[in-house]
């Protein structure tokens, strides 16, 4: 197992590291204990001070953190901009809110014979998150914002190929103010996570991965009787109805599939496209797809950097060649390029059935799968078609179908005439082989706190008088 930054532009290692020892993971975990022991007792305000502090370092570094990530795993500079800037918007928003979010909940308390009763939100513990590479920042602050402000404390297994933005994460939230130990990154491989999750002082644990990733664990969680959430990847639908703006459709559906170099478990997989407006979204789709600028991610001319890993664009390219074998057609793209760095130019490929790899399988790359759709109810059948369900995308200005598809769609979001994206505001998160729980918003704040039932009576004998017991 390698720890190791390796930009994908040339395949270069640019940096290595040791993994950690077992007495260095199980003082790690000492030190995350008792930071926690720290952090609960402190207020909601000095939290929220704390927070937005690291905001605002965040947006002071902006430039500097984004050209790490980019060297990391080779997103566009463009793109590691905006995450860093979401990451700050997060940290404010959880910073402005968790008062409200962690606010004792009334209940009537007549109705359970109390002079008061309330739900109270406390924070559980320590809770490892095992995080992917493709988001370095986001995926790790979607978590954090609001676990730190819940008054619990982090410890951070990040993906292997991104280990400095891991130790940026651990500095940022240490110099921002929070007790030493409050967010910890572990440099380990995934051989060290049953050692960490079974220790009784880590309380929970947050995946965002692979479907392999998550089984493995939910299997040690359900051993050790934890609370996990898994966010397990998609293979997004993205569907288009003869009453949609075409053309706009394909403009979001090029930006949809190659965000983040196609690399994105919400980016959208599989357009499916009523036969009606087929062919005039098929020649603007593949159209714009080919004409987006393959190269350097560092230039801000680039619209699709390489992907982040050899395997990765070799995984891509193993798929797509499955189905062109099998009688798939590509109508852009498709040709892996020989030359040094990890690209795979964009890609769009039709005529797809199920005894081909794309049909079944998330493709993690800047390829679309093309579907066509004679009428409603086969649009919906293709787009439930998938082991996955987290996000979706309904393209009709019938307001009939959009209805329809905001119950239909088997998904954990549904955005209709709009890209799929994460905001605080909202929860996140996915249904069947995607995963369960949800992260952002009120939900992804009480995920991990312990949702306590207070009863408060008068002290006298009747107390629960009437009653069923459990």
């Amino acid at each position: 197992m390698t720890i190791a930054t390796t930009n994908p532009v040339n395949g270069q290692v640019l940096k290595t590291y040791e993994p950690m020892s077992d007495e260095q993971i199980d003082g790690a975990i000492e030190r995350t204990d008792l930071a926690y022991r720290q952090l609960r007792g402190t207020t909601i305000e000095q939290r929220g001070r704390w927070l937005t502090t690291a905001a605002e370092m965040l947006e002071a570094e902006r430039d500097e953190i984004a050209r790490l990530m980019t060297t990391e795993m080779g997103k566009t500079l463009a793109a590691a901009r905006a995450e860093v800037t979401k990451c700050a918007t997060a940290c404010r928003f959880y910073a402005e809110h968790a008062a409200e979010f962690l606010a004792d909940e009334p209940a009537d308390a007549e109705a359970v014979s109390a002079t008061r009763a309330f739900v109270r939100y406390q924070p559980i513990g320590p809770v490892l998150a095992v995080m992917p590479w493709n988001f370095p920042l986001w995926q790790v602050m979607r978590f954090a914002a609001p676990a730190l402000m819940a008054g619990n404390t982090g410890l951070l297994k990040h993906a292997s190929n991104v280990p400095q933005t891991a130790l940026l994460l651990e500095d940022l939230f240490r110099r921002a103010g929070f007790p030493e130990g409050a967010f910890t990154t572990l440099l380990v491989g995934s051989e060290a996570v049953d050692r960490i999750l079974s220790d009784p002082r880590v309380r929970a644990a947050t995946l965002t991965g692979s479907e392999v990733a998550g089984r493995s664990i939910a299997q040690i969680a359900g051993r050790e009787l934890k609370k996990t959430v898994l966010e397990l990847g998609g293979s997004d639908p993205f569907v288009v109805m003869p009453s949609a703006d075409v053309e706009l459709a394909a403009q979001v559906a090029t930006t949809a599939r190659c965000q983040n170099n196609g690399q994105s478990c919400i980016a959208a997989k599989r357009f499916i496209v009523h036969t009606d407006v087929y062919d005039a979204f098929a020649e603007a789709f593949a159209h714009r797809m080919s004409a987006l600028r393959v190269g350097d991610p560092m230039d801000d001319d680039t619209d699709v950097g390489p992907l982040a890993s050899e395997r990765g664009r070799d995984e891509v390219d193993a798929q797509v060649r499955d189905a062109v074998d099998k009688g798939a057609t590509v109508l852009c793209g498709g040709e892996k390029p020989s030359g040094d760095g990890w690209f795979y130019p964009p890609t769009v490929v039709t005529d797809l059935h199920p005894g081909m790899r794309m049909w079944a399988e998330e493709v993690f790359g800047p390829v679309a799968g093309l579907y066509r759709a004679a009428s409603y109810d086969e649009a919906i059948e293709l787009a439930n078609g998938t082991s996955f369900g987290l996000g979706s995308n309904a393209w009709t200005r019938d307001p009939q179908e959009q209805q329809r598809f905001a119950t239909d769609l088997e998904a954990g979001a549904v955005f209709i005439n709009g890209m799929t994206t994460s905001y605080p505001e909202l929860p996140f998160g996915g249904v069947k082989n995607s995963g369960y729980g949800r992260e952002l918003s009120a939900h992804g704040m009480h995920e991990f706190c312990n949702v306590k039932t207070v009863w408060v009576g008068e002290g006298a004998a009747t107390a629960g008088a009437g009653a069923h017991s459990e």
